[in-house]
Order: C-alpha cells, then structure tokens, then sequence
C-alpha cells in the first residue's frame, strides 16, 4: 500500500462529451500515466466469468449500482498490478460520490489532483450528438442524453464541493479546442510535480 501512495493519484471528472477520454489518452501518452476508468474495470470484470462477475451481473441486471467496495477493490487490483510500469494513476470516471472519495482516502490514498473538465449541458450534448452520428452502436438521442447529464450533475456537484473544500480540485475550461484544452490540462498537472 505504501508504494501505492508514493505514486501520483488523479482523479479526472467530468461530464458525458466533456472530453475526458480524449485528453486521458493524451496525458497518458506525455506523462506515462496509467488510465483507469471504472466503467472499463467493470467491463473487463464481467467479460472474465469470475465469480465476482457473476455477483456483479446480478447486481446490474436488477438495474442496481454496484457497490462502492466492489469497484474499489477492482481500482485497488489495477493499480497494484500496473505499479512497477507507470508514472502515476489518471483515474477516470471516481468518485460518483463523496463516500467513494472517503472510501478511496482511507483505503488506498489521498488523490494529489482533482481534476473537473467543465463545459455547458449544450456543448456536451453536442459532442455527443455527433459523436453517436460517427458510430452506429451509439444510440444517443438528446432525450437520453438529457438524463445522462441530470445523473453526472447530480452526483458530482457533491463531489465537486467536497474537492474544493479541500483545494484538490482544479477546473479546467472544455469548451476549448482539444489542444486548448490540453495545455490548461497540462499546467494543472506540472504543478504537482
């Protein structure tokens, strides 16, 4: 646990179509971080037949959240299994609520940078809107992305405050251009180094 904590924790939060999966896969690549997004781990969980995959299925199929202990302790496998090769941890998509960012704290470590991509409901929903144009396994009409965006206002206002409070959290301006974008992303960052 403590080569855990020696190593650069970030969480990068931010809205369906914010660009969070566009600028991770640029830090990643300049800053030789490991990326880690939950929704993957689980992805990945579910696709290995384990038994905790099949607990995790159950779980899902009654249209429940997975339990926060849970997708910690597959955040926990993955960062332990990536230690020896990375410069540190981008961790997407965590917490989706302060008690997951407490859980984080008191089980693994405390975050060194929180990192917000901000940018309004109308530019989200029309990254989105196009984004599901170029791939016909997107099925994003603005209804459903309305509801994705009242859920990740809903969760993260919360969060966002609990960060802020602890002068952790650095928002970064996501209406820009990607490159725009990325450089603000990089100031943040070189700070904590």
């Amino acid at each position: 646990m403590e080569d855990l904590r020696k190593n650069k924790i970030i969480f990068m939060m931010g809205g369906p179509g914010s660009g969070k999966g566009t600028q991770c896969e640029k830090l990643v690549e300049k800053y030789g971080f490991t990326h880690l997004s939950t929704g993957e781990l689980l992805r990945k969980e579910l696709a290995s037949e384990s038994e905790r995959s099949k607990l995790i299925r159950d779980i899902m199929q009654r249209g429940d959240l997975v339990p926060s202990d849970i997708v910690l302790e597959l955040l926990k496998e993955a960062m332990m299994a990536s230690l020896n090769n990375t410069q540190g941890f981008l961790i997407d998509g965590y917490p989706r609520e302060v008690k997951q960012g407490e859980e984080f704290h008191r089980r693994i470590g405390v975050p060194h940078l929180v990192i917000c991509m901000d940018c309004s409901a109308d530019t989200m929903t029309n990254r989105l809107l196009q984004r599901s144009q170029s791939s016909p396994c997107l099925e994003d009409t603005t209804k459903t992305i309305a509801k994705r965006l009242e859920t990740y206002y809903r969760a993260s206002i919360p969060v966002m405050a609990y960060y802020e409070a602890k002068t952790q959290l650095r928002k970064i301006n996501a209406e820009g251009t990607p490159e725009e974008v990325f450089l603000q992303l990089c100031t943040a960052i070189d700070s904590i180094f």
